[in-house]
């Protein structure tokens, strides 16, 4: 036990002199200029390199010298470059107290997204959140989680996981920039929370979005894109917006900053309500095998995470099919747990990689659209007895009836 307090004792040290010398060379921020070219991100990467050195890779809040943006990332999607701006912005989407004008339009959204959060609160949110602290408490207090065909659910990836430091959610809406309010109409505005609200309704009460019709929501006003939504969730979850950046992968799967709007990704840091920084990164993903390949810069950014847990909800089947069997291969080869509901990994390749399984709810099949997708061998596992089953008193994914729901939780035997 003393030589490992000496170790830490000597890397805290070690650690301590590299910063010293990166702040008397940047004299604590690097100029605004040089984030405008980027020409700044090796020196970016020795900070992180440094302080991923303390051990876990801990998120750490950073503000840039002066009055400009630490990243120019911000002015790419229309972002204020402020965080007390950017997180007014993001209460306005949620439907929570701001500093903008309290117009009739305003009011009414609040009022409609009070009403859905209390909805979701009671029927989704808490009861999953309280299943969780009993049964993966092993995997909540994960460092970070990945989560495929997410979409912009930051709402149950934080009810599950709230203690992670990085948050990677990929889907295939684009994330655009967001319109200069102070050049919409009052019109404009009122129509944009109107779509908002509508954007986020199926999620909050049924527990899952229907892609075409969030697409075609989204696209219908001003408030386009992903981003309006994770900013609406981030702030009803309770946490605050501290920046927003347009990221790419290069091609060996590193994070770099990318100046204009359009890109693959977003880095949205934030804080929770207890004050844990984090970072959710947004990805615009094919994750079919065309899209995605074991080595390929994608997944290689998972991978740097370490071993974490995975979560899949209302992944539409998809794994289920030859043309997504490398993410389905890479979940089962790289994750420390899966968290699904049937949608997600086929029940019989869980064995095929010698997992161990849990299984809750009572799954009877899948809902008629989906007919192609049964699994009868999942079926038999929940009737043969060869599982000790727990109930749900909660629905999740596509089956929500509490009845005939199923949540299934996997861990490597390793």
């Amino acid at each position: 036990m003393m030589a490992c307090r000496n170790h830490n004792l000597s890397i805290f040290c070690r650690v301590t002199g590299a910063l010293s010398a990166l702040l008397l060379l940047g004299a604590c921020a690097l100029p605004d200029e040089a984030f405008r070219n980027y020409s700044a991100a090796n020196r970016v990467n020795q900070w992180n390199n440094v302080l991923n050195a303390l051990g876990g890779g801990s998120v750490k809040r950073a503000e840039s010298a002066g009055h400009g943006p630490l990243f120019n990332g911000a002015a790419s999607m229309n972002v204020p470059t402020h965080s007390a701006s950017i997180n007014n912005i993001a209460r306005l989407f949620a439907g929570l107290d701001s500093s903008y004008s309290q117009t009739p339009a305003v009011i009414a959204h609040k009022m409609r997204m009070d009403n859905l959060w209390a909805v979701h609160q009671n029927a989704r949110r808490i009861p999953l959140q309280s299943w969780a602290s009993a049964e993966i408490s092993d995997i909540r207090h994960a460092n970070a989680m990945f989560y495929p065909f997410s979409g912009p659910d930051f709402l149950f990836a934080s009810a599950l996981f709230p203690a992670a430091e990085t948050y990677v959610l990929c889907g295939l809406e684009p994330a655009e920039p967001l319109p200069r309010l102070s050049d919409l109409s009052q019109g404009e505005i009122d129509a944009g929370l109107t779509g908002l609200h509508n954007a986020v309704s199926t999620i909050m009460q049924s527990g899952y979005f229907i892609t075409t019709e969030m697409r075609s929501t989204l696209q219908a006003t001003r408030f386009r894109g992903v981003l309006p939504l994770l900013m609406a969730f981030m702030a009803r979850t309770g946490h605050t917006v501290d920046s927003v950046d347009t990221v790419r992968l290069d091609g060996t799967g590193n994070v770099t900053l990318s100046g204009s709007s359009g890109n693959t990704g977003l880095m949205i840091r934030c804080h929770s309500p207890l004050g844990g920084s984090k970072r959710v990164f947004y990805f615009r993903q094919d994750l079919s095998n065309g899209g995605v390949r074991a080595g390929g810069s994608f997944l290689t950014f998972v991978s740097r995470l370490g071993r974490v847990p995975a979560f899949l909800k209302s992944a539409s089947y998809l794994m289920h099919q030859g043309d997504f069997s490398n993410i389905r291969d890479y979940l089962l080869r790289h994750s420390s747990a899966i968290v699904q509901d049937p949608s997600g990994v086929p029940y019989r390749d869980f064995a095929r990689y010698g997992w161990d399984l849990w299984l809750y709810g009572n799954y009877r099949g899948t809902l008629p659209i989906f007919s192609g997708c049964q699994q009868p061998d999942l079926m038999d596992a929940y009737s043969s007895g060869r599982y000790q089953v727990k109930p749900l008193n909660f629905g999740i994914g596509y089956l929500m009836n509490p009845q005939t729901t199923s949540l299934m939780v996997g861990r490597p035997r390793r």
